[in-house]
């Protein structure tokens, strides 16, 4: 979603606030714009819409300098993409405010604010928290408790960056509901809604908790929580690097990701298999005892991380014989599913910020439904913090806004649950070491799976003047051709379906012709006889076949088919392997129609707002 920068040092703060939000432009936005107190305590603010090179250049040519500022990454939410509508908002020349979130509330203070004289430049939500602050501050509050008075009148989610001219050397920060960090230099402190704004100036991070209010000031900060209390809360060190989240070598960040999958896949195993048996201390303090209570297990996910949930059903109750059921956390938090206490909760999030995920969670709990746990990517994030158990995926940061490698560790995360819940439900010894020597050899598959590249990449040329695809798949197989649709229509803007291969009768077979490709992926599996059946009928109506299939599965190139093989591997880890060439095909399909491929139109990379 959009992204908050903000600093408060004994030197400019211009450029860091700049690199900030170009670090953060993998989050997905359509304007920026910066604030600064300049050497007269004056608010100074610019705001372009497009892309942060244009409010770079804009500075450049300007006399914008300031030891205290704050800057935003916008994605439109209420109101247009415009100048008017970018962060920060301003009010009376006095506040500035930056606003990740949504403020459900926004009309009626909008209403009140005009009432007071208050006059509106923009369409947005946020506008009205600029005046709610100066409305404070007005009556003589300092900028610190106008800022809590403030946020008490808000409903809604928010992380907030404020600065006034009245208080020049105090940034004040507050969260509930969207993520918010604070960055610890010698003599200077930052904000950020992400570490990745904050590397290069600092490693540091204290992580606010919802309803944290931070009084940030050059050499010291006080942080309140929801009640006004005056809280400690823990310094933590990041692992990461600054240049753990540069491109390289590679063009895009998408294909980087895609490539780093064997080491990301290695690094979900390590430590977390011991003499062929996973270690269930690896899920958190007490995991033993929730497992052993354990009935059930209820997925809840959004997007690429439902796909992984759905694939995760089939392996919970194929392998372990857990009944299992799969929700989009969106549709689960506003019907009234049926409590099952012996549940596990079981949340995918790649940022752990996805909103709907979070309320889903939420629901869950007050619903009465039993233990949680969280197969998340970010170790400090919302999700983490608010679940029992949690599993990291350690894929690394993921900048590209079409997931790749999140997505393989959060399968991977979930076969070794599958095996430790299995355990207790008659999954034998033998099996188990069957299963962990099929995950050890993963690194090794996927590799073999990125020599593809070449061949994918002269096969993309086949969609370049596509506007339809759609792709085919058979049990577990049927999430992969899920997630290869959304990775295409999500970078290439071709639009693309996936359907059990099965259901080919009940529909899609009317859309068959040569202007449609098919794209299917065919492991050596139980289930390869009746798919080949259903590529048949696909071939028999003239339609153009692309099979990515097992080199045992007795699937040839031919008239209107193309076959790329893909080396033999156990069917209960295929779905890891089979991911990797549609990636591959999504990446070089959207290179070809020259869009852009890490920050997609219309997309953000954490939805941190329904």
């Amino acid at each position: 979603m959009c992204g908050i920068v903000g600093a408060i040092a004994q030197r400019d703060v211009v450029p860091i606030l700049i690199e900030g939000l170009r670090r953060l432009e993998y989050r997905g936005y359509d304007s920026a714009g910066v604030a600064v107190l300049d050497g007269d305590h004056s608010l100074c603010r610019l705001r372009m819409p497009g892309k942060v090179e244009a409010l770079a250049g804009a500075l450049a040519d300007s006399a914008l300098q300031g030891r205290t500022g704050i800057a935003h990454t916008r994605w439109a939410t209420h109101g247009i993409p415009s100048e008017a509508n970018a962060h920060p908002h301003v009010c009376r020349k006095s506040v500035a405010v930056v606003h990740n979130g949504i403020i459900e509330n926004h009309e009626a203070l909008r209403k009140a604010q005009e009432a007071a004289g208050f006059e509106f430049t923009s369409e947005t939500d946020t506008e009205v928290i600029a005046h709610q602050v100066y409305h404070y501050l007005d009556q003589g509050l300092p900028l610190l408790e106008a800022v809590q008075r403030a946020v008490g009148d808000l409903e809604g989610a928010y992380a907030l960056g404020v600065i006034s001219n009245r208080e020049p050397d105090l940034l004040v920060a507050a969260r509930r509901g969207s993520p918010l960090i604070i960055g610890i230099g010698i003599g200077e402190h930052f904000i950020a809604s992400d570490v990745a704004a904050l590397l290069p100036v600092t490693q540091r991070f204290i992580f606010l908790e919802d309803g944290d209010i931070a009084a940030i000031h050059r050499d010291r900060l006080v942080i309140y929580d929801s009640a006004g209390r005056q809280v400690e809360r823990p310094e933590k060190l990041s692992e990461l690097s600054a240049d753990a989240v540069e491109r390289g070598e590679f063009r895009h960040f998408m294909l980087k990701e895609i490539y780093e999958q064997p080491r990301a896949i290695a690094d979900t195993l390590e430590g977390r298999i011991y003499q062929g048996r996973v270690l269930e201390a690896a899920f958190g303090t007490g995991a033993a005892g929730i497992f052993d209570q354990v009935q059930g297990v209820h997925i809840i996910a959004c997007g690429t991380s439902y796909h992984a949930g759905l694939i995760g059903r089939y392996w919970l109750e194929s392998l372990a014989g857990i009944p299992c059921s799969v929700e989009v956390a969106s549709e689960f938090r506003y019907r009234r599913p049926v409590v099952r206490n012996s549940s596990l909760i079981v949340t995918l999030s790649q940022s752990g910020e996805t909103a709907d995920t979070l309320a889903g969670l939420a629901e869950a709990r007050r619903l009465g439904f039993g233990h949680s746990l969280a197969i998340c990517n970010v170790p400090e994030s919302s999700l983490v913090r608010e679940s029992e158990l949690v599993l990291m995926t350690r894929a690394g940061p993921e900048i590209g806004v079409a997931s790749t490698k999140a997505f393989t560790t959060q399968l991977v995360a979930m076969m070794l649950l599958v095996i430790v819940l299995g355990r207790r439900f008659g999954m034998s010894p033998q099996t188990e070491a069957a299963l962990v020597q099929q995950l050890e050899s993963l690194p090794r598959q996927v590799e073999e799976a990125l020599r593809l590249d070449e061949a994918i990449q002269d096969l993309a040329r086949e969609f370049a003047d596509k506007h339809n695809a759609l792709f085919l798949g058979r049990g577990a197989q049927y999430p992969v051709a899920m997630e290869g649709a959304l990775k295409l229509k999500e970078i290439s803007y071709i639009h693309a379906e996936a359907y059990p291969a099965g259901e080919l009768k009940h529909g899609p077979l009317a859309l068959i012709d040569a202007d449609m490709p098919v794209v299917a992926v065919a492991p050596n599996n139980e289930l390869l006889e009746k798919l080949k059946s259903n590529l048949q009928e696909v071939r028999a109506r003239g339609g153009r076949l692309i099979v990515f299939a097992d080199t045992q599965a007795g699937v040839q190139s031919g008239d209107n088919v193309v076959v790329l093989p893909v080396s033999p591997t156990e069917d209960c880890v295929a779905p890891v392997i089979y991911t990797i060439p549609l990636q591959l095909l999504a990446y070089h399909v959207a290179v070809l129609k020259g869009t852009d491929i890490d920050q997609p139109r219309n997309l953000a990379k954490s939805v941190t707002v329904e």
